[in-house]
């Protein structure tokens, strides 16, 4: 079934501004005050739904992205498909080949090192600023989400959840919006690596152990001792996801 949106027009011409929608209202004309909101651009649906597939690995890092068959799958024209691929190139999750089309950005040893470095030093800096700022109720939220994910250790999904959910947290706390939208844009291109640091023998306790290091130089207020456990724990995620 293609992806459904609604949307007001004064007519039945199936493109507005390059964007198609699949539900219309033929000529009925509504008054600006009765106006919803207007609906999300067809191309950002379709852009979560691949980013999804990506980091499923349901589209598989260095694979071909075959236009034809998922504008088909959609039930939409390439229009809006190429819209959405340009957005994911744009943060790293496809890259665009001339005439060859577009590919699933395949991350190497070098390129994974290079973000594990970025991720260390804005984290850590973001630890730093939460033991010196955090509220009392910053820091108890945070012990709960640690509880939460020392008891998810044996649910893989539920523990992967919970362990983004901690760092995300964490950085809001920091609260530098710049500082968040860089880690986001970066723990997207780490997550198409084929190995996720998490799955290796043993990994999940000593990201535990590491975890509860960082809480404790939270809990003590040392900023120096906060920014380096964070460290530590990139610095061992990246051994384990080499």
């Amino acid at each position: 079934m293609g992806l459904i949106f609604p949307v007001f027009v004064a007519r039945t011409h199936h493109i507005i501004h390059n964007y198609e929608y699949k539900i219309f209202f033929g000529l009925t004309i509504f008054p600006m005050s009765a106006l919803p909101l207007a609906p999300r651009p067809l191309y950002e649906e379709v852009a979560e739904r691949l980013r999804q597939r990506i980091f499923a690995h349901e589209l598989e890092p260095g694979s071909w992205i075959d236009e034809m068959s998922l504008a088909e799958e959609y039930g939409i024209s390439r229009t809006p498909l190429r819209e959405a691929l340009k957005v994911l190139a744009a943060e790293g999750l496809v890259t665009m080949k001339v005439r060859r089309g577009a590919y699933v950005t395949e991350v190497n040893e070098k390129d994974l090192a290079d973000v594990y470095h970025l991720l260390s030093l804005m984290e850590s800096d973001a630890a730093a600023a939460v033991a010196r700022r955090a509220s009392p109720a910053d820091l108890k939220e945070l012990v709960q989400l640690h509880r939460e994910l020392t008891r998810a250790q044996t649910d893989r999904e539920r523990f992967f959840a919970l362990n983004e959910r901690f760092h995300v947290r964490l950085l809001e706390i920091a609260d530098n919006r710049w500082r968040m939208q860089m880690v986001a844009d970066l723990r997207k291109v780490m997550k198409l690596h084929r190995h996720n640091s998490l799955l290796k023998a043993g990994r999940v306790q000593d990201s535990l152990h590491e975890h509860q290091a960082l809480m404790d130089a939270l809990l003590a207020r040392d900023a120096q001792l906060a920014g380096q456990r964070m460290h530590e724990h990139f610095a061992n995620g990246l051994e384990a996801a080499s």
